[in-house]
Order: structure tokens, then C-alpha cells, then sequence
């Protein structure tokens, strides 16, 4: 089989690749921390690329990141503060802000040149958000920031990139970051990560191991999880409350209307359906979840492939 022109092939594991033929390339370098290319392509619109991994693209980022966001902001009871670690296109910011309840989002992300980047080859995700003056940007290490942070947040929103060997990002997944992120909301607060591929032949890799490591720390984590196409795969989300929920976390029938009540503008992934299917795992999967063991420690990380 021939291949004519440009094609980017992302490896999804060992033996096996996702491919799509590159229509026009509209930026390819790197920065201090990572490579960066952002393409167009015929299936998916523009793509921002990070170190050869797919991060988001024009046609289907509003999946990922309304499946990130408005369930843990949903939860909580009037989410005011919000902690945004990651996010540089400002889709998550897009989508924090589209909640009524806000008046402040720390937003810490390491790499200032790709947020750069995204404010100019792809404006239509973050749609304006970063002149919002409810937000504070910060370009820094998020770990380091917390640690050192006396701030406490009603939702910690981890849209982080994902935890390669080579990267900046695996010590954002380990037992003590967590803790670190756990010290720094209320009482009543929400941690929401992003957890890597939930798929039947990749969840082991990170999405049960980070699940099994949010339960040694937090009371109550519900994992969940949705089909991203550009992903080629479903993905994992981890959401953990500081207190346990004596019932259940959602009442399905009032997501709508929470939706209604709180959201300013109209949602294209998120609602009551797609909410219970989001959580309602597979046998498969919630089985693995029960039987991982391994915590993800700083000594002992977990990285995708």
C-alpha cells in the first residue's frame, strides 16, 4: 500500500498505528519543553500535535472537553474558584467559564509559546476566554505552584498532557501530586483528570492504575470515560471528591437542569444521556479498575506508550 503525501502516524501501541494524510501543515517546531506541529487534515479539521500525540482538533476537542469539565463543575453545589492545570488551547477555560457560578480561574500552564500558538492557529477553542477577566494565567509548573499555594479551589480541572517518558508531565500523575492537589480545595471540593485510553486493549496502561491511585487518597473517585475519534479509542476521566458522597453522586434527571440553570451557552457533547453513559462502564472495565493494585508513585511512574 502506497501512501502519497504527508501522513502523521501516531503510534497507539507497540503494534499498532492511527494515520491521517496531512492537508496543510500550519506550524511545526518546538519550544523549551516539547515538540509542537499543528495540522490540518480532511477528517479532523486542525490538530494541535505534542510530541507526536494528538492533543485536540477542530472537529471533535468539544467532546474531550465538555466530558472534562461539566460533570466535576455539575457536582459540585456552586463552583466560584476553579484550578485549571494544563489546557493550552483554552477549550477547558472555554468551558469553565461558560458556568454562571465562576469568578475566578488559575490557569497554569508550563509552556507560554504553545498558548501562544493556540491563541493564533486555533482562536475558535478557547473562543475569547483568555481576555476574561475572571482568569489568571500563569506559566509554571503546576505541581510547584500548589505546593507552594496557600489558594484553596471549589474544582481542580487536571487537562494535563499525557505522562510520557520523555515529557514534562508524569510527576502530575503520581500518589503525591495528588495529595498536593487534594490540600488545595475546600472541604466540599472536586479533582477531575484526564486518565489516558479506557479502551479494552490500552486502560491498563494508565487509566486504571491513576483511578487505583486517586483511591488511596481521596474518599470517593468515580471514573468514567467517552469515545474521542481522534483519539482512535475511548478515553479515561478520574473524578474525585474531598468528601464522600453518601448518595449518589448525580441525580441523571437534574443534570438538565442544572445544565439550564448554570450553562451560558448550549452544550454540543454534554447532557443527561450522555452523562449516564459516561459513567456507566462496561463489566470489563469496571473489573479491571477493581482488580489493578499498583499506585503511581514518584519513585514508580506509569507512562503511555
Amino acid at each position: 500500500m502506497t501512501f502519497p503525501g504527508k501522513w502523521l502516524f501516531e503510534l497507539i501501541s507497540p503494534d499498532m498505528i492511527l494515520g491521517y494524510r496531512i492537508k496543510k501543515i500550519l506550524y511545526s517546531g518546538k519550544t523549551e519543553y516539547q515538540s509542537v506541529d499543528i495540522i490540518e487534515t480532511d477528517t479532523l479539521g486542525t490538530s494541535l500535535v505534542l510530541d507526536g500525540k494528538t492533543q485536540s482538533t477542530s472537529v471533535d476537542e468539544y467532546i474531550y472537553h465538555e466530558s472534562l469539565v461539566h460533570p466535576a463543575m455539575i457536582a459540585h453545589s456552586n463552583p466560584r474558584k476553579v484550578f485549571i492545570g494544563g489546557g493550552g488551547e483554552g477549550a477547558t477555560l472555554r468551558e469553565v467559564l461558560n458556568h454562571r457560578s465562576v469568578e475566578a480561574v488559575v490557569m497554569l500552564d508550563l509552556d507560554s509559546e504553545v498558548v501562544d500558538l493556540c491563541r493564533n492557529y486555533l482562536a475558535k477553542h478557547s473562543d475569547g476566554s483568555f481576555d476574561d477577566n475572571r482568569l489568571t494565567l500563569i506559566h509554571a509548573d503546576a505541581r510547584e505552584y500548589l505546593l507552594n499555594s496557600n489558594e484553596l479551589f471549589d474544582v481542580i480541572i487536571l487537562d494535563l498532557v499525557d505522562p510520557l517518558e520523555e515529557g514534562t508531565a508524569y510527576t502530575l500523575y503520581t500518589k503525591e501530586f495528588y495529595t498536593i492537589a487534594k490540600n488545595r480545595l475546600n472541604a466540599d471540593g472536586i479533582l477531575v483528570t484526564q486518565s489516558g485510553p479506557s479502551g479494552l486493549l490500552h486502560y491498563k496502561e494508565c487509566f486504571s492504575p491513576i483511578y487505583r491511585t486517586l483511591m488511596t487518597i481521596f474518599p470517593d473517585v468515580r471514573p468514567y470515560n467517552i469515545h474521542i475519534p481522534a483519539f482512535g479509542t475511548m478515553w479515561g476521566f478520574s473524578l474525585a471528591f474531598a468528601e464522600r458522597q453518601e448518595s449518589e453522586v448525580f441525580d441523571y434527571e437534574a443534570v438538565d437542569r442544572k445544565i439550564e440553570e448554570r450553562i451560558i451557552s448550549t452544550l454540543k457533547a454534554y447532557d443527561s444521556v450522555t452523562h449516564k453513559h459516561m459513567f456507566s462502564l462496561p463489566l470489563y472495565l469496571r473489573n479491571g479498575l477493581d482488580e489493578e493494585t499498583r499506585i503511581v508513585k514518584d519513585d514508580n511512574p506509569v507512562f503511555m506508550i
